[in-house]
């Protein structure tokens, strides 16, 4: 890059998925200087926009991580406010159904876990009662979690854009961050686009997504030691034609990278299903129609009346994981200076579900990580 003058700035965030937004919307409220830079021209492009749009009741988690803490605050934190900004939302409750004998006793790990982070209105059903609530389910037993929702996640988005803006902050769209490094000064940082810029931050908050890992790298200063490695968990998504004979979501006992082939619904009653799980070297968008074969498959497993040819592909997302296939789930990392050592810096790696659920919980957290 040429030289070019440098700018002082208060707080920069990178990255302006649902996160993001909400982190820079905390500390913009907290009476900061905040500027985002993303590097696409739209918020939430990626992780954010490809996802569920589920709001998460915390029943997953091992007890004591950050997932299970903040999911837990973070839904509670996120009703409230989609409630007070008028964010379209609804409590439709899920159902965890187990569609064979084997799998009751996952039933009985996901309420015990649940309890242990103070989910306390789980209810345990008969497959009868489970069909009782949804006649076309099949069920030998299920869990009804009553709070569970779902959101319109870029109405989400553009609330939390809007209280940044109301508070004086401010958003560079096209502004892929190129490198930078870590001075005595604050954080030294090269933004690319068609507006090349170079800015030093006291305080800088890397939510990048699944680009967090390489922008860490791409700082000098950082200590290797303190970057996770990256991979990418692709889920692919298949819409229905028609509406389902469902009113309320529905899950499999989870597998081990996701929550397994779930049926949701959105606020316009359409019905999706997904994401399954494929791990790929880099995040690509691509759904591969013949993936919908393996749906059928494992959706009849709890709706065998799907009717043949009537999925269709959809869109797909990528999990941002720190750890590898096979191994156990890794939880969230928010490393602030404590962590690496590094003055003013707040680094989120592996947010993955339940980021969006936890988003404004997470952002008060990041907020007190620097100070």
């Amino acid at each position: 890059m040429s030289e070019a003058e440098e700018h002082a700035v208060d707080c920069v965030v990178a990255g302006a998925g649902v996160v993001g937004l909400a982190i820079a919307r905390a500390l913009a409220l907290a009476g900061r200087d905040v500027l985002v830079l993303e590097a696409t021209g739209l918020v939430g492009s990626d992780t954010s926009a490809r996802n569920s749009e589920v709001i998460h009741a915390g029943l997953y988690y091992r007890p004591g991580t950050l997932k299970a803490r903040l999911c837990v605050e973070g839904r509670a934190a996120l009703y409230t406010y989609c409630d007070e900004r008028g964010i379209p939302h609804r409590r439709c409750g899920k159902l965890i159904v187990a569609t064979s004998t084997a799998e009751t006793a996952g039933l009985a790990a996901i309420d015990a876990h649940a309890r242990a982070c103070g989910v306390t209105d789980l209810q345990p059903l008969s497959g009868a009662e489970a069909r009782a609530m949804e006649p076309a389910l099949k069920a030998e037993a299920a869990l009804l979690s009553p709070s569970t929702g779902i959101v319109d996640s870029h109405a989400l988005m553009l609330a939390l854009r809007g209280d940044l803006e109301d508070a004086g902050g401010m958003i560079a769209f096209n502004a892929p961050i190129r490198g930078g490094e870590v001075t005595a000064h604050g954080i030294r940082i090269e933004v690319g686009g068609a507006e090349p810029m170079r800015l030093v931050c006291a305080r800088f908050v890397n939510a990048a997504g699944h680009g967090a890992v390489p922008l860490a790298r791409a700082i000098a200063g950082i200590p290797a030691a303190a970057i996770p490695p990256a991979y990418f968990c692709k889920g692919s998504y298949f819409t229905l034609s028609g509406r389902a004979p469902f009113t309320r979501l529905v899950y499999p006992v989870p597998e081990q990278a996701g929550l397994g082939v779930h049926l949701t619904l959105d606020l316009g009653g359409q019905t999706r299903f997904g994401p399954d799980t494929e791990w790929v070297d880099a995040p690509n968008y691509d759904v591969d129609p013949a993936r919908g074969e393996k749906f059928y498959a494992a959706i009849r497993r709890y709706w065998p009346a799907l009717p043949d040819g009537a999925l269709q592909p959809a869109y797909a997302g990528i999990r941002p994981k720190i750890v590898p296939a096979g191994a156990p789930a890794a939880d969230f990392r928010v490393d602030g200076p404590a962590e690496h050592g590094v003055p003013g810096l707040v680094q989120l790696f592996g947010i993955e579900s339940p980021g969006l659920t936890a988003s404004l919980v997470l952002a008060d957290l990041v907020a007190a990580k620097l100070g």
